[in-house]
Formats: C-alpha cells, sequence, structure tokens
C-alpha cells in the first residue's frame, strides 16, 4: 500500500514567511486560505510495518508523540534527552518576556490513587498541579532553543507561548522566540492557575471576544504555524476554538488540564498539595481526565470537519496518555498528533518506545499503514441521542420483522422442510 509523506518547500530560508504574514492581518475566507507553509506529495512504495510519520502544518515528525508543555520540556538538558529518546516533537514550557513574576513553590504536585483518600497504595489515575510556566529567564530560554534546533535541525521544537492583554508584549515575545529557529508556537490559552488577574492563560481562553482579539495580534506576527492550546473549563470547548482556526490558527491542542481540588487530608484537615498548611486549586491531569479529553477532541474535531478543511488545519489531542491504544482514540477521533506531560513525569522519556511499539501493534491489528489511515475514523459513530433512539426503535422492528421459526404446525411444508426444522434449532 503505497503511503503519503509531505515535505516543505518554497520557504528556504524562514524569513520568506514574513510577506506571507501581512496578508493574514484580517481572517481570510475558508475557501481561499493561505498557509505560512507549503507543502508537496509524493507517492512511496509501502512499508513492511506500520508508519508512524506524520506530517502536520507542512511540518514532519517521525511519529506523532509530542512532549506536551510543561516540566520535561523546562530546560535544555530534558529536551535533549526528548530528542534523544525518540519523541516526535518536543513543545517547551511555556515562556512569557518577564519571568521574574514567576515563582513556584513546593509541593507543587498532589496525586490521587485508586482507594482510600490518601492511601499509599493503589495505582495512580489522577495529578494535580500548581505549577507555573517557566520562572527561568526568557534570554536563557532562547539560547536553549537555538542550541537545540542547532544541534537537532532536523527535528521539531514548539514554543509555547503566554503573555498578558498587551499586544506590544505578544509582538515581542514572538519574535524573539522565533529568531531561534523554533519551527511551530503554541499558545496557552488555558493555564488553570497563577496570574488570572494580568488576563493570562485560561483568563483569555473563557473570553471568546478577548481570544479572537488576542489571536489576531499573534496571527498578524507570526511566520511560523501557531497552536492554540484549549481550557477545557468552558461550557463549549468548540467555541474558543472556531475562534482560533477562523483567525488564522493553523491548528488546536486540547485539552489542558482541568481545574481542580485533589483532595484534603483526612488527618490533617487540610488540602493537597499543601504549602505550609495551605493550598490553592491546580490543574488536574493523568489517565482519570482522558475521557474528558476525548469528548473535547471529539466536539472539537467534528466542529473542524464540518466547518473548515481538515486538510489545513490540525488537532494535537492532550489528556492521560500512557499507551499506545490511549493515543489511538485520540488518533481515531481526528488528532493528528497526540501530546503527553504527566506521562513523563511519572514513566521518564523512555516511554516514547513503548508507545511507538503499542501503536504500531493496533496498527498491525486492523492492517492500517499509516496513521491518515485511521485518523477520524470513530468520528462518524457520534449522533445525537434523538438519532439514536430512532436508531434502535428502527433496529427493533427489523429483527421481529424477520420471521423465526415457526408459528403453528399448519405451517409445515414439504418443499421447505429442512429449512423449517433449521430455523428451530438452537445451536
Amino acid at each position: 500500500m503505497a503511503s503519503l509523506h509531505l515535505s516543505k518547500f518554497g520557504h528556504g530560508n524562514r524569513n520568506s514567511f514574513a510577506d506571507i504574514a501581512v496578508t493574514r492581518r484580517a481572517a481570510p475566507p475558508r475557501s481561499t486560505r493561505p498557509t505560512r507553509v507549503g507543502f508537496k506529495v509524493f507517492a512511496s512504495d509501502s512499508q513492511s510495518e506500520p508508519d508512524l510519520s506524520v506530517c502536520v502544518n507542512g511540518i514532519h515528525m517521525p511519529n506523532p508523540f509530542v512532549i506536551g508543555s510543561g516540566p520535561p520540556g523546562t530546560n535544555y538538558t530534558v529536551m535533549k534527552r526528548a530528542f534523544d529518546e525518540g519523541w516526535g516533537a518536543v513543545i517547551a514550557k511555556t515562556v512569557s518576556l518577564d519571568a521574574a513574576k514567576v515563582i513556584n513553590v513546593t509541593p507543587r504536585y498532589a496525586r490521587l490513587r485508586a482507594g482510600a483518600n490518601g492511601s499509599a497504595k493503589g495505582q495512580i489515575i489522577g495529578w494535580e498541579n500548581i505549577e507555573l510556566i517557566s520562572d527561568r529567564p526568557l534570554e536563557t530560554m532562547l539560547k536553549e532553543f537555538t542550541q537545540l534546533k542547532k544541534e537537532y535541525p532536523g527535528r521539531i521544537l514548539i514554543a509555547s507561548i503566554m503573555e498578558e492583554y498587551k499586544k506590544a508584549d505578544w509582538e515581542e515575545l514572538i519574535d524573539r522566540v522565533e529568531q531561534t529557529g523554533i519551527d511551530a508556537i503554541e499558545v496557552n490559552f488555558s493555564c488553570p492557575h497563577g496570574m488570572p488577574e494580568r488576563k493570562m492563560g485560561m483568563a483569555i481562553g473563557q473570553d471568546c471576544a478577548l481570544l479572537e482579539e488576542v489571536c489576531g495580534w499573534i496571527n498578524a506576527k507570526a511566520t511560523v504555524p501557531v497552536w492554540a492550546k484549549m481550557t477545557p473549563n468552558i461550557t463549549d470547548i468548540t467555541m474558543p476554538a472556531r475562534l482560533a482556526l477562523s483567525t488564522g490558527c493553523e491548528g488546536i491542542s486540547a485539552i489542558n488540564t482541568i481545574q481542580s481540588v485533589m483532595g484534603i487530608s483526612l488527618d490533617t484537615l487540610r488540602p493537597e498539595p499543601c504549602v505550609e498548611g495551605y493550598s490553592t486549586p491546580g490543574g488536574y491531569s493523568c489517565k482519570a481526565v482522558r475521557p474528558i479529553a476525548l469528548a473535547k477532541v471529539m466536539s472539537i474535531a467534528k466542529m473542524m470537519e464540518s466547518e473548515f478543511n481538515m486538510k489545513d488545519y490540525s488537532l494535537s489531542g492532550i489528556g492521560g496518555v500512557e499507551t499506545g491504544g490511549d493515543a489511538a482514540e485520540f488518533i481515531l477521533l481526528g488528532a493528528n498528533t497526540v501530546q503527553v506531560c504527566t506521562g513523563v513525569m511519572m514513566h521518564g522519556y523512555g516511554l516514547v518506545k513503548k508507545l511507538c511499539a503499542e501503536l504500531k501493534d493496533f496498527m498491525n491489528k486492523h492492517n492500517f499503514k499509516t496513521i491518515e489511515d485511521f485518523r477520524g475514523a470513530s468520528l462518524p459513530y457520534f449522533t445525537t441521542h434523538t438519532d439514536l433512539v430512532r436508531r434502535q426503535q428502527e433496529a427493533i422492528r427489523q429483527r421481529k420483522a424477520v420471521k423465526k421459526g415457526l408459528d403453528s404446525d399448519k405451517d409445515w411444508t414439504g418443499d421447505g422442510f429442512v429449512k423449517e426444522t433449521e430455523s428451530m434449532v438452537s445451536n
């Protein structure tokens, strides 16, 4: 089976994107939408094993597994480790212009285990963090981005950015991160804790008018693909996702963590994680959030499918991924890539090898050769409850219409005797 490979062309110098960016100050018509990247399609011979490579917004990755923004992408050493282990891409920990305002506390994590409250035993199913964005100087992070791109020119490094409600600050931050050679930008519109009074993170993601305005600033400035990272702490996640795409973003990432209180110690009566006897609501992740994440991703994918050309946009699924099967579920719902953050914190960077092997096992089971062979395959099977009622009523009607056995001895016939006998045999 032939597979499709997409390669960038036409923009040998990163600065050549500038002319395109100028044309994108207003949201373009969806039917004639320009792009920050170009690509060609080539056919190749069938692979002896499944091909995990993906091409997202013109960016080629060896596999769909992406380090999600957070501690696993907090400095040069750990990001280098991620590339060495084989992750498809790395999204660095979120940066802003002024790191001096970011002060973390310790402890800042709390775990939820299956079992009684506070049990030291049982499987970890939930993880809460009250960690802020990067507390390292922007200049330091930028130097490390530059070094990583120099050492790994063929690997994908994505900058995660977050700023206050100031156009000039967003523009400066975008300009500075792009100068390092990063391949794309993920905009953090979704951090559920820390500095909402500055209109940062979730404070923008929950306000569609604010998000639309800020996305306009970002997409007029950016010359690399932009992904908008969505918060699940909203009634309808498709509303901000729609606006982000309409104002020029190439992709959507979903979901960020869910606002939560992990629990109360029944010994001390204090909340967790406990800092000097006090706590604050944080972001909930790990496998317990996966069903919620799947529902949000499904909703976004259905919206993108009906209102946008899915080939021009991308969707990155996030939430409780620890196995290749978990990743397959997100891809079946339309995700191009799958991000992992808490999973790496629990299992290490080597987890990617297990993820790749298990995803290949799934693909072999169903004879899928490429990710595109099954991406979005489960979306058509979601419908409304009203439609489910109609479908079940019709199925019952059809089953009743199929005659099983004979109603009476008078129905036996000579010509159909054998078949009539078989119709009443149970095994």
